[in-house]
């Protein structure tokens, strides 16, 4: 690949297994919201901002190609207040661009030591604690794709060096299956990706990361038998357990009631934390689908998980209603909210969420199984004039099969005397 590592790949993400979008992009009307219960019982989780917003988008990836600014330069003055970073970065979009191409592209992998505390958190398939981990994880990665390059699409980030910064780093991974891996030996297969991982860092350390890495996607470009990689998986006894994840509390439905409708604010307000937690809410855990309608423009692009690519309201919503038809009791909490932009700008937000519901519906994994299943996802929203227009989001679909494939326990013998 030519240029800079920082550029945009064109038709990322294409269109391979497109989700069916019941007509594309047609403008759905409008439908208005039923009355929202303004009472504090409303059964949408509380929210709760661990990071300040940025006011604007003038610390941006957009801002950085702008102005011509995306390889490093030494002279340029820092940007914000970063106390503890090291010299060289200037802003905290800098900082996580330049030590992602630092330990990957560069494989300079002992500056995970510098950059990730020693008991660090990384949340991906399952827990992982300890820098040590990291190192793992990232050798063995760029021993089956020693060539790989990951190009930075977008960094949203809020925070500020009191409250240490939170960023979700959405990248481009490219390169060759030029090594074995835990699939089988290599296939010389092109894999062209794109992943989203989410961190907390104060003081040039990294304490803290949710990584969401399309793994269906790389697995199927990579030729592996998706189904059976994931029935191994399963069988291999590294998942938690559902009992063992770190589950938001989910609660649907209280004492046997109906969840109540969320109030929506606005259009056009400036508090996403509450707009996109009444919109998971009212979407997932109220059942209704035209809280897409409300809030995403008639021709938003969406982005899903494993390839699947949309135009308009309809592939936002085709999406929720095959989870919801796969998962009928699933529910859904929103765990985190921070964005960055203005009103005049526009925004662009990172949401992390959490689900559980059990399979018992045709949808999307074949043949029901009835197990009970731990879902949780990271979206990119991004709106303008009170609408989202583009979406990027991925769940943690290879663990879900993995959860659904997996062989039943062998059967405890009975003690004898």
């Amino acid at each position: 690949m030519t240029g800079s590592r920082h550029e945009r790949v064109d038709g990322e993400g294409s269109a391979a297994t497109r989700l069916p979008t019941d007509g594309g992009g047609s403008a759905a009307p409008r439908s208005p919201a039923a009355p929202a219960d303004p009472s504090p019982t409303a059964d949408a989780t509380p929210g709760g901002l661990r990071f300040t917003p940025a006011p604007d988008l003038s610390i941006s990836v957009r801002a950085r190609r702008a102005r011509g600014e995306l390889e490093p330069d030494p002279t340029r003055p820092r940007a914000q207040p970063m106390r503890g970073y090291e010299d060289t970065y200037v802003d905290i979009v800098d900082y996580i661009i330049r030590i992602t191409d630092r330990i990957w592209e560069d494989q300079d992998v002992g500056y995970i030591y510098d950059t990730y505390s020693p008991g660090c958190r990384v949340y991906n398939h399952h827990m992982q604690y300890g820098v040590e981990s990291v190192l793992q994880h990232t050798l063995e990665a760029l021993s089956a794709f020693p060539d790989a390059r990951h190009i930075a699409d977008d960094v949203i980030w809020a925070g500020n060096e009191d409250e240490g910064f939170a960023t979700s780093h959405r990248a481009v991974n490219v390169g060759r299956h030029l090594g074995a891996w835990e699939w089988g030996p290599a296939t010389g297969a092109k894999i062209q990706t794109w992943v989203i991982a989410n961190c907390v860092s104060q003081e040039n350390v990294i304490f803290e990361e949710w990584i969401q890495d399309n793994a269906c996607q790389r697995l199927m470009q990579c030729g592996v038998d998706l189904r059976a990689a994931a029935r191994r998986f399963g069988n291999a006894g590294r998942m938690d357990s559902i009992g063992e994840r770190e589950l938001a509390e989910v609660d649907r439905l209280r004492a046997g009631r109906p969840p109540r409708r969320a109030a929506e604010p606005p259009r056009g307000t400036s508090d996403l934390d509450a707009l996109l937690r009444a919109y998971y809410h009212n979407l997932y855990n109220l059942r209704d689908l035209s809280a897409v309608d409300r809030l995403y423009s008639a021709g938003t692009r969406w982005h899903g998980p494993s390839d699947r690519e949309g135009h308009g309201r309809q592939a936002p919503k085709a999406m929720a209603r095959n989870l919801l038809a796969t998962f009928p009791d699933l529910g859904v909490a929103v765990d985190e909210v921070y964005w960055m932009g203005s009103a005049g700008e526009g925004y662009a937000a990172s949401v992390r969420w959490t689900g559980a519901g059990t399979h018992l519906g045709h949808s999307l994994y074949g043949e029901p199984t009835g197990r009970r299943v731990h879902l949780w996802g990271i979206s990119q929203l991004y709106l303008r004039d009170g609408e989202v227009v583009e979406e990027y989001g991925l769940f943690n679909e290879f663990d879900v099969l993995a959860q659904l494939l997996r062989d039943e326990p062998a059967a405890l013998e009975a003690s004898r005397p």
